[in-house]
C-alpha cells in the first residue's frame, strides 16, 4: 500500500496530467485536493485527448474511485459540461465523489474577478478570470455557498438571496455593472444541483475508510509549487495551497498517512500570465521552446512564457514539498537545440543567490547564472529507457538529478502514454514494471 502526492515543481503546467494519469492504475483512489477551474489536465490515451479542469485524471480507469475534494472549488456549469463531454466519448463517471464541504463558484465570483483584475490595469496578476481567487475569499470570509447548501434549496434560497444583494452593490457602486437576479441564479443553481446531487459524499470519511482499508490513495495537485498563496511567487499566486500539506489539508487527511511525494518539472521552465520570471527566453529559442512544447493553456489557450530550467525554484520545491522523486516533462522539445543552459543560481544586487528569495521585489532584481551542456540534436520521442537516449540528453538529466538533490524517476517524451521512460517505480521502488509491452500502464493494486 502506497499513498502518494503528486504535485507541480514549476509554475504548473509541467504535465502533472499524464503522470497522475500513467500512477492512477496504481491507485483505487485519486485525489483532487485544491484549485478550482483555473487549472487543466491534458491526458492522450490512443490518440484520444482528454481535456479536464475538475475531475480527477483517473476517471478514464472505471475501477478508480475519482474524489473532488472539500479544498477544490467547484463551478458546477462547468463541471457539469465536463460530465457531459466524457459520457460523450462513452466515459462511466459512476466512480465519481463529490465533497459535500467544497466550495461553490458562483456568477458574481467570476464578475468580480475579471472586473477586479481590469481595475488592476498595469498591475494585474494575470488571472484566469474564473472566478477562483473571489471564490476563496468569501471562503475566508465566511460567506461561501457550499456544496451542502447547493443540494438543500431552502438553504440556497436563503443563503444567496442575501448574498447576491451584498455583491450586487458592489458589482453596481465599484465596477458600475448590471446587477445580478437572484431569482434567476437561485433557479439556475437549483437546477445545476440536482444533476450533482448524486455524486456527492462526505469526502474526508471516504478517504479515511480507503486508508483503513489499505487501499492505494493518489493526491492529485493542481497548478504548482511557485503558485502556492503561501509559498509562490506572491502575489502572482493562486488563491490555495498546491504544495504538498495542501493536499492533506485539502483532503481532509493527516499527514502521517502520505508516503511518497512525487514533484513533476518541465526539462525547460513555462510561466503563464504576470510576474516575474529569472530564465525567461524572449527570442528565437523561446519562440521554440513554446512551438514545439504546444505551450498554450489547457484553461485559457495563453501561450506560456518560455524559458531554461531553473534549478534554485527546482531546489525550492524540493525543499517545500518533501519530494523523494521527480517526473521530468517534455524532455524531448530540447532535441533540436545544439546547447541547453540551466539555471544553477541567481545574481541579486551584485551576490550569489543559491536559494529562491521570498521577497518580491528582491526575486524581481534576481538574473540568471547559467551552466551550459551540449544538445544532442537527435530525435527521443521513440526512447524507451535511458540507455536508448542520446549520451548528452543523459548526461543533462544526471545534471537535474544532483542540482535538485533527488532522483528521477520518469522521463516523459511526448503527449502519449507509451512516451515514457520508467527509471523505478515511484510509488514502490525500482525494478517493477508501471508499462507493459503497449505502453498502457500495469495494474499494481495490491
Amino acid at each position: 500500500m502506497a499513498n502518494v502526492i503528486v504535485i507541480g515543481a514549476q509554475w504548473g503546467d509541467e504535465g502533472k496530467g499524464k503522470i497522475t494519469d500513467l500512477l492512477s492504475r496504481s491507485a483505487d483512489v485519486v485525489v483532487r485536493p485544491q484549485g478550482g477551474v483555473n487549472a487543466g489536465h491534458t491526458i492522450v490515451v490512443q490518440g484520444q485527448t482528454f481535456k479536464l479542469h475538475l475531475i480527477p485524471s483517473g476517471i478514464l480507469y472505471p475501477e478508480t474511485e475519482c474524489v473532488i475534494g472539500s479544498g477544490t472549488v467547484i463551478d458546477p456549469k462547468v463541471l457539469l459540461e465536463e460530465l457531459g463531454q466524457l459520457h460523450s466519448l462513452n466515459v462511466s463517471t459512476d466512480n465519481l465523489f463529490i465533497s459535500q464541504t467544497a466550495h461553490v463558484t458562483m456568477p458574481y465570483h467570476r464578475l468580480l474577478d475579471q472586473a477586479s483584475e481590469q481595475r488592476r490595469g498595469e498591475k494585474k496578476i494575470g488571472t484566469t478570470g474564473r472566478g477562483i481567487g473571489p471564490t476563496y475569499a468569501d471562503k475566508s470570509e465566511r460567506t461561501g455557498i457550499r456544496v451542502v447548501d447547493l443540494i438543500n434549496p431552502k438553504e440556497l434560497q436563503e443563503k444567496l438571496e442575501w448574498t447576491i444583494n451584498y455583491k450586487n452593490v458592489i458589482l453596481e457602486k465599484l465596477y458600475n455593472l448590471a446587477p445580478l437576479d437572484p431569482k434567476v441564479v437561485i433557479e439556475e443553481y437549483i437546477g445545476y444541483a440536482e444533476q450533482l446531487k448524486p455524486y456527492v459524499v462526505d469526502s474526508s470519511l471516504k478517504i479515511y475508510e480507503a486508508i483503513k482499508q489499505k487501499k492505494n490513495i493518489l493526491f492529485e495537485g493542481a497548478q504548482g509549487t511557485l503558485l502556492d498563496l503561501d509559498h509562490g511567487t506572491y502575489p502572482y499566486v493562486t488563491s490555495s495551497n498546491p504544495i504538498a500539506g495542501g493536499a492533506c489539508v485539502g483532503s481532509g487527511i493527516g499527514p502521517t498517512v502520505v508516503d511518497r511525494v512525487i514533484g513533476v518539472a518541465k526539462a525547460y521552465t513555462t510561466r503563464v500570465g504576470e510576474g516575474p520570471f529569472p530564465t525567461e527566453l524572449h527570442g528565437e529559442i523561446g519562440e521554440q521552446l513554446c512551438d514545439r512544447g504546444a505551450e498554450f493553456g489547457t484553461t485559457t489557450g495563453r501561450r506560456r512564457r518560455c524559458g531554461w530550467f531553473d534549478g534554485v525554484i527546482g531546489r525550492y520545491a524540493v525543499r517545500v514539498n518533501g519530494l523523494d522523486c521527480l517526473a521530468i516533462t517534455k524532455l524531448d522539445v530540447l532535441d533540436e537545440l545544439s546547447e541547453i543552459k540551466i539555471c544553477v543560481a541567481y545574481e541579486l544586487d551584485g551576490h550569489t543567490c543559491d536559494n529562491f528569495p521570498g521577497n518580491a521585489s528582491e526575486f524581481a532584481r534576481c538574473t540568471p547564472i547559467y551552466e551550459t551542456l551540449p544538445g544532442w540534436q537527435k530525435s527521443t520521442k521513440d526512447c524507451r529507457s535511458l540507455e536508448d537516449l542520446p549520451q548528452e540528453a543523459r548526461d543533462y538529466l544526471k545534471f537535474l538529478a544532483e542540482l535538485m538533490e533527488v532522483p528521477i524517476a520518469i522521463v516523459s517524451l511526448g503527449a502519449s502514454r507509451d512516451q515514457t521512460i520508467i527509471v523505478e517505480d515511484p510509488i514502490h521502488g525500482p525494478k517493477r514494471a508501471l508499462l507493459d509491452e503497449n505502453g498502457d500502464p500495469l495494474s499494481n493494486k495490491q
